[in-house]
């Protein structure tokens, strides 16, 4: 049974964690407000979002996002903006609002009907020396049936905050039920896909 890549890379071959690219998935699938936060569209709706409620702005302080009211009317009145590193932390604060919001729906989703069908295709080996390449490796399709781990670990956005591997113990514990004693080959991956 393989472990862990622990030197991914080392002999040239290229792709990313399959739980980010999960990850990924799973934010597009949650959807959301399209227009950028640097625009005013954007930055008034997010505002919005997150000072809906008395709940919606507790997490937002929680988050570290905790202007005054004063500060709050002029950014969405338009008559001050907020600086860069505030703007960068509106959207993260959005983002993780928006998955808290829409995880057991999501969850919902990917369980219905036994689970959801993964596409994966390994990662990219065409710099490998062929004497290092796995000769087995090709795309993929296998069901995922329990995503509960997965979607709450990306719901809680610890792999936003530079912290992946709870995501990723969570992807790679389901990897190796659908796959079985294969899943090595495609904790990295060139690209994944999934609908719900």
């Amino acid at each position: 049974m393989p472990g862990r890549n622990i030197d991914f890379g080392h002999y040239k071959a290229t792709g990313e964690r399959s739980s980010i690219a999960a990850a990924r998935v799973l934010d597009a699938l949650a959807g959301g407000i399209t227009s950028p936060v640097t625009t005013r569209r954007g930055l008034t709706a997010r505002l919005r979002y997150m000072t809906r409620s008395d709940h919606a702005r507790s997490a937002m302080v929680s988050e570290g996002l905790d202007p005054s009211p004063k500060t709050l009317t002029k950014w969405l009145e338009g008559t001050q903006e907020p600086k860069p590193s505030n703007l960068t932390l509106i959207e993260k604060t959005y983002r993780r609002m928006r998955r808290h919001n829409v995880a057991r729906y999501l969850l919902q989703r990917l369980n219905a009907g036994g689970g959801t069908r993964v596409e994966i295709h390994p990662a990219d080996d065409t710099f490998v020396q062929e004497r290092h390449r796995r000769p087995d490796k090709k795309m993929r399709k296998v069901n995922f049936r329990r995503w509960d781990h997965i979607v709450a670990a990306w719901a809680d956005g610890a792999w936003d905050k530079g912290n992946e591997m709870l995501l990723d113990d969570a992807w790679i514990d389901e990897l190796r039920d659908a796959i079985g004693s294969d899943w090595g080959a495609y904790e990295y991956c060139k690209s994944l896909g999934f609908n719900a």
